[in-house]
């Protein structure tokens, strides 16, 4: 055997060899097989999580408002708009590219809505959706001139930066801002709005059994197929403790106003996007793409639909994101985008665990990192410092996610030659 073929099949003899184990073992072999996963470089998402650990433990040791029902209500509330946004930048990091246009993007669709809704008058949902649909084309465009041109990621979204921050001026006009009508079921959306309780614990309920249903469904086909498969009471009793963290979630935010709407949309989201990633075989062409863009074009991947694809969720998830954040502040205006949305974006889907060398991501990753900013912020603004402060450990924080990221390739590499 080749010293390339033996780089290509050892790990994938780990990874029966884990998967045996967890079979075999139950609980204790899914952690040893855990425990070599992690000595391997897959880490998974147990950095952010051990990360955002440490920060609610900090904050709230300072601040023991922090971590109160009324102000994780509020937290889940600002995560919502540029967690959407977020979502999309995990699309295009997935391949390798970059999209720096994502926050000109939001604002453009802030202000399509605003003009289409308040100014001629259209419905709130027709408006939203031409909103969203502007995006898409948006997108379109980028990957035809990436696909086409050869233009790189990094100069074709500078530009769009540019000129849809233009566009969101030249729509909004001399006044600067439009005003969503309040008591408006948008502004009601993005404000006021959360789910009964009652529905609340019925979600959490379905969730953790979509949960242990789709895990079944995979184990059984694989040893339909001769695989090994992770044993059923593995699989139960982590889907039973998925469900406890969540009835205990719910319970919790229910003591104030309870789960936002706008919150349970976002992670509706994020839960489409991972089963997308993960169980379709355009996100299999995904990981495929970015990890090898010549060898998914020579195994029959239509590389060039792949990025058309992913540049067109991109936008479309940012003019949502734009459509979300002006509903939470009820207005369409110039600032809508600017600012840290850009950085913050696209920081949250690295903080999350998305690389950015291309070929490793999901959708959790803008959950996990919209989180640990937004909890970031949130605890800074209640000790009354200074946004200066939120900038820099937001800062070093992506810059840790980053070394972290590359540190597990490396460790990933020399496993896999070794």
């Amino acid at each position: 055997m080749s010293g390339t073929e033996r780089t290509r099949t050892e790990p994938r003899r780990i990874d029966r060899l884990d998967d045996r184990l967890a079979a075999d073992e139950g609980v204790a072999g899914a952690a040893r097989a855990f425990g070599r996963r992690v000595r391997a470089g897959d880490l998974g998402a147990l950095p952010v999580v051990v990360g955002l650990i440490i920060i609610w433990t900090v904050f709230q040791t300072l601040n023991p408002v922090f971590l109160s029902s009324n102000n994780l209500v509020n937290l889940l509330f600002d995560c919502c708009s540029v967690g959407v946004i977020s979502l999309g930048i995990v699309c295009v990091l997935m391949l390798g590219e970059i999209d720096l246009s994502v926050g000109s993007v939001s604002g453009m669709s802030s202000a399509i809505l605003g003009v289409l809704w308040v100014n001629h008058g259209w419905p709130v949902l027709a408006a939203a959706v031409a909103a969203v649909l502007a995006g898409a084309v948006v997108g379109l465009v980028y990957a035809q001139l990436f696909n086409r041109f050869g233009m790189p990621s990094f100069v074709v979204t500078l530009a769009g930066l540019l000129a849809f921050l233009g566009l969101q001026l030249l729509l909004l006009g001399q006044e600067g801002s439009i005003n969503l009508p309040f008591g408006s079921t948008m502004v009601n959306f993005g404000q006021l709005v959360f789910m009964p309780p009652v529905v609340a614990y019925i979600i959490a309920v379905l969730a953790a059994a979509g949960s242990f249903a789709t895990s079944a469904v995979i184990a059984a086909s694989r040893e339909r197929a001769g695989l090994t498969a992770k044993s059923m009471t593995f699989l139960a009793l982590r889907s039973g403790v998925v469900l406890v963290l969540l009835l205990v979630v719910v319970w919790y935010l229910n003591r104030d106003r309870g789960v936002p709407w706008m919150f349970g949309v976002f992670a509706g989201l994020v839960l489409v996007m991972n089963y997308a990633f993960t169980r379709t075989r355009w996100g299999r062409s995904m990981h495929a793409v970015g990890g090898n863009r010549e060898a998914a074009r020579r195994a029959g991947i239509k590389v060039k639909s792949i990025y058309v694809s992913a540049f067109v969720l991109c936008s479309s998830f940012a003019a949502l994101g734009g459509i979300f954040g002006a509903a939470r502040l009820a207005s369409s205006s110039q600032q809508a985008g600017t600012g840290d949305v850009n950085l913050n974006a696209i920081a949250a889907a690295v903080i999350g665990g998305t690389s950015l060398f291309g070929g490793r991501g999901n959708a959790f990753s803008a959950l996990l990192g919209i989180i640990v900013i937004q909890s970031i912020s949130n605890g800074l603004t209640l000790l009354n410092l200074s946004s200066s402060l939120r900038f820099m450990i937001t800062g070093a924080v992506l810059a840790v996610a980053v070394m972290v990221d590359s540190l597990a390739r490396k460790s990933r590499a020399a496993h896999g030659a070794a």
